[in-house]
């Protein structure tokens, strides 16, 4: 009976562990190649799992936002991928290096050519955007992810400070403060784009495992081991209850 005992516990427990880990398991999230600097150039890299056992993320759609519009946005070609830019015109004009900038990027569409990013796997989708709004502290991307089997899971709910993060949580950017000078860098605007985009080349365009990222790669990390260790766990519960019994029935 004791035996018995030890294996549902053992098995309960491991259970139980593994329930807890599926909630942290990576969603679309966004993350700055260095700091994102208000008034300043940053390249985005938005980061999508593919969270379905049994379907392949095939589009990925980014809604950029309308309350600080960015008239700079430079997505990275994805080898495998499709991509489409959707400009809006603005209610108010933004100027940038003495012109009046009269539409924004307002989404951005990647479609996978093949099967998209499979089961088990991640993919970064980098873009270059500037110039960054100094009077924000964040910047908020609803993002749509599309699955092989029609599925559509929306990343649009706006987490709120002091509750819980929320079922599907939309990618925030966190802005850190503006450089020395308290601008975007004038004349030197278009060589930091340059440069922004000649570091997004480097960013990695490939399908890689879910486990390999830096940002919230490590959460994910920790969820999976976490969930492995409860079903070793019980499994060895279970184990350890079915040999007890066995040895009862012997003697």
């Amino acid at each position: 009976m004791k035996a018995s005992r030890i294996a549902v516990a053992g098995a309960v427990a491991g259970v139980a562990v593994l329930a807890l880990s599926y909630p942290a398991l990576a969603h679309v999230s966004v993350q700055p190649e260095g700091e994102a600097a208000k008034g300043g150039y940053a390249v985005l890299g938005f980061k999508v799992p593919n969270e379905r056992d049994d379907a392949s993320t095939t589009k990925l759609e980014i809604t950029f936002p309308t309350d600080h519009p960015l008239a700079s946005v430079m997505p990275q070609p994805v080898e495998g991928w499709d991509v489409k830019v959707t400009r809006s015109k603005l209610d108010k004009p933004l100027e940038m290096h003495g012109e009046k900038i009269n539409e924004a990027v307002s989404k951005v569409t990647w479609t996978a050519k093949g099967d998209g990013i499979e089961p088990g796997f991640f993919q970064k989708f980098p873009v270059s955007v500037g110039t960054l709004p100094e009077d924000a502290d964040e910047l908020v991307f609803k993002a749509l992810q599309t699955y092989s089997n029609k599925e559509v899971v929306r990343w649009i709910e706006v987490p709120q400070e002091g509750q819980d993060e929320p079922e599907h949580p939309a990618p925030v950017l966190a802005l850190s403060a503006a450089s020395e000078d308290g601008h975007s860098h004038g004349a030197a605007d278009d060589d930091k784009a340059s440069e922004d985009t000649g570091s997004a080349e480097k960013a990695s365009a490939q399908t890689s495992a879910a486990s390999g990222d830096g940002d919230s790669g490590g959460t994910d990390t920790t969820a999976r081991v976490l969930g492995v260790v409860g079903i070793v766990v019980g499994a060895a519960g279970v184990a350890y209850g079915v040999l007890a019994g066995r040895r009862r029935t012997t003697a």
